[in-house]
């Protein structure tokens, strides 16, 4: 049987995007409906990239409601359904719900990945599978990425490699340790003694997977969970079990400890050496496992050798608003790296980009971006008159997937141009909004969520190069598309 042709042969492109997992096939949907000739290449034989893997207990922490006030096949849907990618199509939207039983609100493993395959396979978004990434070198039009197929030569890279590659602390002893990605089956460690190095999203994962089989389980980090943050983040399921346990004495500890060393004391047993934070004086942990859930880095490969700066130890590329490196202007992040822009990081929560839910409309935004920057598209600019310009940020604020989807991190903005004709600029990062000393008179308005849980539309005025932020009220049901809000609107941007 003759073997499938394989697109995008290596050769010169706009953009190369490196990655099949949500993040490269979001950004290729994303670039294909603005016209941007791109290759989309992927080491792996098949879409849906770390969820073919983790997390190791099958199911996510996030969530997808099957009935919502919205029909699945509209954008409004969105902000009830946090795992699927974004589409115009409307055959193309809420495919992960549409693969989920209603067991639960969060998917399986298994619904994710056939959620990603069906995207990739409707959408029709081409890969060439098979295609390692394997060097990096720049040239005078842009850059050179060396494959296991030959040689791709692009303006713009962007790089959808995820946060996959397992990473450890420079402890002593934690070689000897098993990391989150080698854990074995929960029933492996009935009735034992567990130690989770980690106490975020890993280490909640795997002592809540392990609640029903070990005989204690201790989480040990330095720092304490940030119980105000996290009660309204995306991590609170796996997170709040684990805790509550913690609480009413079920004998799952979490430790606020700086782990100094591990030690084998057997074939089958460990001690952990640690100096409390917290609570001052050494702690001496035994038990018959040790798990590193210290969490993963992006597989950067070179790109440090040109110049990409990273942030925390060489984990994450360091990012401005638009998710290009910071140093290597051209070399653009999507998926779960675009962490690496943290926003202004109000409230003390950080983005939603570590997630579908986040990172799909920080695609978007980064597709539109690269192609105005090619020339592809116009910046958007869509003229409004005087009297349409509250009405349209006060529906935005009730409806609007982005901004709900990435609370204080998306904003809906509309600019006044010379003359002071509105324009509508659409969603940009907020980041970029707030810091854009060179920008004129603007509007932008985006949804906040504060630490003691209240929801509510804050609207940032830029006038004669000075900006202003005005929270509104909060409303118990989250309901911002009354009168009242489009007044309030209206009375601000007067």
């Amino acid at each position: 049987m003759a073997a499938v042709e394989q697109p995008f042969p290596p050769g010169a492109y706009d953009v190369v995007v490196v990655g099949s997992g949500p993040g490269g096939l979001q950004t290729s949907y994303c670039l294909s409906r603005l016209g941007v000739e791109h290759a989309l290449l992927s080491a792996d034989d098949e879409p849906a990239g770390m969820f073919r893997r983790w997390p190791v207990f099958e199911r996510l922490i996030s969530w997808s409601k099957a009935d919502a006030p919205f029909a699945r096949e509209s954008a409004e849907y969105e902000r009830y359904d946090h795992n699927s990618l974004i589409a115009d199509e409307p055959d193309r939207r809420a495919l992960v719900p549409a693969a989920m039983g209603r067991e639960s609100v969060f998917p399986t493993r298994a619904e994710m990945e056939a959620g990603l395959r069906a995207f990739h396979e409707r959408a029709g978004v081409a890969v060439r599978f098979g295609c390692r990434w394997e060097a990096t070198s720049r040239d005078e039009d842009g850059f050179v990425l060396a494959t296991s197929e030959g040689e791709y030569r692009c303006r713009f890279a962007i790089f959808a490699v995820g946060m996959t590659e397992p990473w450890k602390p420079d402890t002593q002893g934690i070689a000897d340790v098993p990391h989150y990605a080698e854990v074995r089956e929960a029933s492996d460690y009935r009735d034992g003694r567990v130690v989770l190095i980690g106490k975020r999203n890993s280490a909640f994962e795997l002592a809540d997977g392990l609640l029903p089989w070990a005989r204690q389980i201790v989480l040990v980090s330095p720092r304490a969970a940030q119980i105000d943050v996290l009660a309204h983040a995306t991590v609170r399921p796996r997170y709040f079990q684990p805790l509550e346990e913690h609480q009413i004495g079920g004998n799952v500890f979490a430790v606020d400890a700086a782990v100094e060393r591990v030690e084998r004391t057997g074939p089958n047993g460990f001690r952990v050496h640690a100096s409390g934070t917290t609570h001052p004086g050494e702690l001496v942990l035994d038990a018959d496992a040790v798990i590193a859930a210290t969490g993963f880095r992006v597989p950067l490969r070179d790109l440090p050798q040109i110049g990409v700066a990273t942030l925390l130890g060489d984990r994450m590329p360091a990012l401005n608003p638009w998710w290009e490196s910071i140093t290597v202007p051209g070399i653009f992040f999507a998926g779960n790296a675009t962490v690496g822009a943290p926003g202004l990081r109000k409230h003390g929560a950080g983005s939603a980009s570590t997630s579908v839910r986040g990172f799909r409309y920080n695609a978007r935004v980064l597709a539109r971006h690269v192609a105005e920057r090619l020339g592809r598209v116009k910046p958007l600019a869509r003229p409004l008159t005087a009297d349409e310009v509250a009405p349209l940020l006060a529906a935005e604020l009730g409806c609007n997937p982005e901004l709900w989807g990435q609370k204080a991190y998306l904003a809906r903005v509309v600019a006044l141009e010379d003359g002071g004709r509105a324009v509508d600029r659409g969603v940009e990062p907020l980041w970029h909004f707030v810091d854009d000393d060179a920008g004129g008179d603007a509007v932008a308005v985006t949804i906040e969520t504060d630490r003691h849980g209240a929801t509510f539309p804050v609207v940032y005025l830029r006038s004669d190069g000075r900006l202003t932020e005005r929270a509104l009220d909060p409303h118990p049901l989250n309901d911002f598309t009354g009168d009242d809000y489009e007044r309030a609107v209206a009375a601000l941007i007067a």
